[in-house]
């Protein structure tokens, strides 16, 4: 049996003991026995075949956004156990100013609840992301921006949805890829999206709540986004009409009771309306103008599109144009 829920019990349980809302070495160790790692047996083919991917990414997305972005400088091919143990270090880094609020992370929760909480949902996203761009969001410091391919993951879905796995990967790492272009291209984005987290959480503390920042951080994240999703199929160097669909069909499919539970409870529905929110504002500006004209939402933070203008391009192209 590939997964351990005995190692996953006993890591939670031992959370009750120490300092802190939540153990992230409890976390870490209860995620990891909650899932299986997946075979992670890289052949020099494919290897090649991932830096292939990134490259060609790279290029077609400067070619079609007119956007000059670096390539993050840590690109990882992982399984899910190498995923979790790097954004087990990502959730305590961003949710440690909710730990240093008063009343900690969830007031009047146990620390082992806690610790089972966010092992559940780290097991979860474990088995199911299929890249990640890491913009290193509330570090300290410059650090290393990260790039991650999950492999067991993209190979399953590329089974489920009955496409060759070489070709689906490709489309992966062109969507993670304008996710970099996006970060590089704006440099103001993080410290954006890191002063409104901080100013969520100060309220927080002071036992207010910061509906405008909140809202301001959901519209800048369905800008990042939205735009991912135009750049990847407009700079993709294949025909991709059926990924998009399945993709799509797959995004909206149903789920088991306990999937579809989970994803309500992490936002994942919400996520899948940013996508589509999102990916619609600016297909429309690109196909009224051009890319390079959508491109300008990260000339500067003001040209962010309002919670309005998402649904009304034409009032962004008449501001910021």
């Amino acid at each position: 049996m590939s997964t351990d829920f005995t190692r996953s019990v006993r890591a939670v349980a031992g959370a009750a003991d120490g300092t802190g809302v939540v153990d992230w070495d409890g976390v870490r160790e209860a995620a990891k026995g909650a899932t299986d790692p997946g075979e992670f047996d890289l052949s020099e083919t494919e290897r090649a075949g991932f830096a292939d991917d990134v490259r060609a990414a790279r290029e077609g997305l400067r070619e079609t956004s007119g956007v000059s972005f670096p390539l993050p400088d840590r690109i990882e091919v992982q399984n899910r156990h190498h995923w979790i143990d790097a954004n087990v270090d990502t959730f305590s880094r961003l949710m440690a100013p909710l730990e240093d609020a008063d009343g900690g992370l969830f007031p009047g929760v146990a620390r082992s609840v806690n610790t089972g909480t966010m092992a559940v949902t780290l097991a979860f996203l474990g088995r199911n992301v299929l890249g990640q761009y890491d913009p290193l969001l509330m570090a300290d410091g410059d650090g290393d921006h990260g790039l991650y391919f999950v492999r067991p993951n993209v190979r399953r879905v590329a089974d489920e949805l009955d496409v060759a796995y070489p070709r689906f990967r490709r489309w992966i790492a062109f969507h993670e890829v304008a996710h970099a272009a996006e970060f590089g291209a704006a440099p103001w984005l993080s410290t954006y999206l890191e002063d409104r987290m901080q100013t969520v959480v100060d309220s927080v503390a002071d036992g207010r709540f910061d509906r405008s920042q909140v809202t301001e951080m959901n519209t800048a994240m369905t800008a990042v986004e939205g735009y991912a999703e135009l750049l990847m199929d407009r700079a993709f160097d294949e025909e991709y009409g059926d990924l998009r669909r399945k993709l799509d069909d797959r995004r909206q499919g149903g789920d088991d009771p306990i999937t579809g539970l989970l994803k309500r409870v992490l936002g994942l529905g919400m996520k899948r309306e940013q996508y589509e929110r999102g990916a619609e504002f600016f297909a429309t500006i690109a196909d009224q103008t051009d890319v390079a004209t959508a491109s300008l939402v990260w000339d500067r933070a003001e040209n962010l599109p309002t919670e309005s203008e998402l649904d009304d391009p034409d009032q962004w192209v008449q501001r910021v144009v």
